[in-house]
């Protein structure tokens, strides 16, 4: 297996590549060649081929307008402040990135789990209940369905990142079970300006993160000279990027790249799913094959966003940073440092 580096320009990619994993078991070998260089140079990339019926995809988002749409007093008797597992409904400029409110509203949803009786380490009182709308009942069932799609095919990306990056496809597999941290938000961004905070500069804590965005655009992912792109929704696309575990594991060769969503004069719609192993997983470096071990990076070291190589420790810092009012009411002996 060899990489054939690339003359950086001066301000690196102009638009995301695309992958299609299709090609996974028809096309092998370019297929992870392609994959490696999207995940290698800029850590994000549209994702065809993966399968997930567009119905269902339809569905999701008519039942997420539909929830949004909701008297007030009905979508704040699941706020997520009555859940100690943070899950259930944000209200716009109470979730914080970077230290600045987002202008999102959001439904947070995780597996569907019991909350443990007496869970220790501290990262295991996040496991817990989803909280659903009695006024929407059709809500579960349309997003549990698309979760389980959204799980299929991140597991498969996560499968040929592993072989192309010289492992058997199954090497992470151990920490994706049945308890699995996975979980996803349904997410409104209500008309603002353009210039405006929609969500701030920030990477994923996880493994990977699988986006279903609406015709809107606004999200946008950091160059390396510190310029922006804009990723232009694709028809039938996910936007696929490398979460800070994956970062760690191969020393910087691959990258959790810096992403952030412009508010729009017009309401906008996604769901992003989050691909992460059970809250006991310690990532451990990924034992790469010497070509590419030489283009590692390192680790990126950043006072304000320490990462941690214990999944639960580094998602539990992310949640009580994210969502201070659930903090203050749930986790006041941890703060406020955990």
């Amino acid at each position: 297996m060899t990489d054939t580096p690339r003359s950086p320009s001066a301000s690196g990619p102009s638009t995301l590549p695309v992958v299609d994993l299709s090609r996974f078991r028809t096309d092998r070998a370019r297929f992870l060649g392609d994959l490696r260089s999207a995940a290698h140079e800029v850590g994000f990339f549209y994702l065809v081929g993966h399968g997930v019926p567009a119905g269902l995809t339809e569905r999701l988002f008519t039942v997420a307008r539909r929830f949004f749409a909701l008297p007030e007093a009905q979508r704040l008797e699941i706020e997520n402040v009555r859940s100690p597992h943070f899950r259930g409904y944000t209200r716009t400029g109470t979730e914080q990135t970077a230290g600045a409110a987002d202008w999102r509203e959001q439904l947070d949803i995780g597996r569907e789990r019991a909350a443990l009786t007496t869970p220790s380490p501290a990262y295991l009182r996040l496991i817990g209940p989803n909280q659903w709308p009695s006024a929407l009942p059709e809500l579960r069932e349309t997003v549990l369905e698309w979760q389980v799609e959204a799980l299929r095919v991140s597991r498969e990306v996560l499968r040929a990142l592993s072989a192309a990056l010289g492992q058997a496809d199954g090497y992470f597999d151990r920490w994706f079970d049945d308890e699995a941290a996975i979980h996803l938000k349904v997410v409104h961004y209500p008309p603002r300006r353009s210039t405006d905070q929609g969500v701030g500069a920030h990477k994923d804590y996880g493994y990977l993160a699988l986006l279903q965005q609406d015709e809107i655009g606004g999200l946008q992912v950091r160059r390396d000279n510190g310029s922006w792109i804009d990723v232009v929704p694709l028809p039938g696309a996910f936007v696929v990027n490398i979460g800070e575990m994956l970062e760690i594991a191969t020393g910087g060769y691959l990258k959790a790249t810096d992403h952030r969503v412009l508010s729009q004069p017009v309401d906008r719609y996604s769901v992003p799913f989050f691909l992460a192993p059970r809250f006991d997983a310690v990532v451990e470096p990924l034992p790469l094959p010497p070509e590419l071990a030489a283009r590692a990076r390192g680790v990126t070291q950043d006072a304000d966003n320490p990462l941690l190589a214990a999944y639960g420790e580094n998602a539990l810092l992310g949640w009580l940073r994210s969502h201070p009012r659930v903090a203050e009411r749930w986790w006041a002996d941890l703060s406020p440092a955990p």
